[in-house]
């Protein structure tokens, strides 16, 4: 297990390195002025451009300011923006946000969508399972910012005029968790229905496995087969989707934040990306990189954790 561990962080290091390089090459390639974006709509003042310029090396090669960022962040330093705050510190004021949205999202992604594929799964070709197809296939058609609009205005605006204040429209931290619940419904609907659907599947096809046929012809109780023998194995591509997805619900939460008005990660991308504030893009890629890369890493070990048959050496 440990050599695996050390071989895993060690194919990290590629990985990060790519990641970072080829956002950075994007926002060089794209052009764009950050010093007329600090100014605005207004001309930046020669002298003060300039300054600037030099400061934060902005007329550099390409290959020279990406390995200026990465001496700076072997140093713990994820760079400065124009206006002088450092990166790292606009990612630790939005991070909380998101990653207590992501956890939310990802509770009702995992718990309502595997329970409702393993009610599907075993309920094949009954109402409750066309009902369960036909839902998430309806969910999955539909884009994120519609569902998000429409559900905020039929839970936050219309069952507040019937007195059920459940859902607040936009985001007050002094809510507390009731405040996430409306958002990270949104931001795991698209996911859900596909863990939904992932779920049926795999555990149909568990249910036919020799094994599991043995077991209920042993006269085993019908719990006990898809608890302890057919839905361990079953799970084991969920948690794979289940790990990806959780770097996918931080970084995609962009819609859902501007649409609830949270001061997110996804709020600090499309920000960096209006003022283009390529340090601060580059700065949160590389934490988002760091995510998937930790999730992936929970997910392999799971895997014997699910199947005693997997073993690292």
């Amino acid at each position: 297990m440990g050599r695996y561990l050390i071989r895993r962080l060690i194919q990290a290091i590629p990985v990060l390195l790519g990641a970072t390089f080829l956002i950075y090459f994007l926002t060089f390639a794209l052009g764009g002025d950050p010093v007329q974006a600090l100014a605005g709509e207004k001309k930046a003042d020669p002298l003060v451009a300039a300054m600037l310029r030099e400061k934060y090396h902005l007329d550099d090669p390409f290959l020279v300011q990406y390995w200026n960022y990465l001496t700076g962040v072997l140093q713990g330093n994820l760079g400065e923006t124009l206006n002088g705050r450092q990166v790292l510190d606009l990612i630790t004021e939005a991070f909380p946000y998101t990653v207590n949205l992501a956890i939310v999202a990802f509770a009702i992604e995992a718990f309502v969508g595997v329970t409702a594929g393993i009610m599907a799964a075993l309920r094949r070709g009954k109402f409750l399972d066309q009902l369960v197809l036909l839902s998430t296939l309806l969910v999955i058609s539909i884009p994120v910012f519609v569902t998000g609009f429409v559900l905020q205005l039929l839970l936050g605006v219309e069952l507040k005029e019937l007195g059920f204040d459940f859902f607040p429209v936009s985001f007050n931290e002094s809510d507390g968790f009731k405040a996430y619940l409306l958002p990270g419904f949104i931001l795991a609907s698209t996911s859900l229905a596909y863990v939904t659907r992932l779920t049926r599947t795999s555990l149909m096809e568990t249910m036919r496995a020799d094994y599991v046929r043995t077991a209920v012809a042993k006269g085993l109780p019908r719990r006990r087969v898809v608890v302890n023998h057919a839905l361990r194995n079953a799970l084991i591509p969920i948690v794979t989707f289940l790990g990806a997805d959780l770097g996918s619900l931080m970084g995609g939460a962009v819609i859902t934040e501007n649409i609830f008005n949270i001061n997110g990660i996804g709020g600090l991308i499309a920000q960096a990306i209006r003022l283009d504030q390529g340090t601060v893009l580059v700065g949160v890629v590389t934490l988002l990189v760091l995510v998937y890369l930790l999730a992936n890493l929970i997910v392999d070990l799971l895997y014997a954790v699910l199947d005693p048959r997997i073993r690292y050496a």
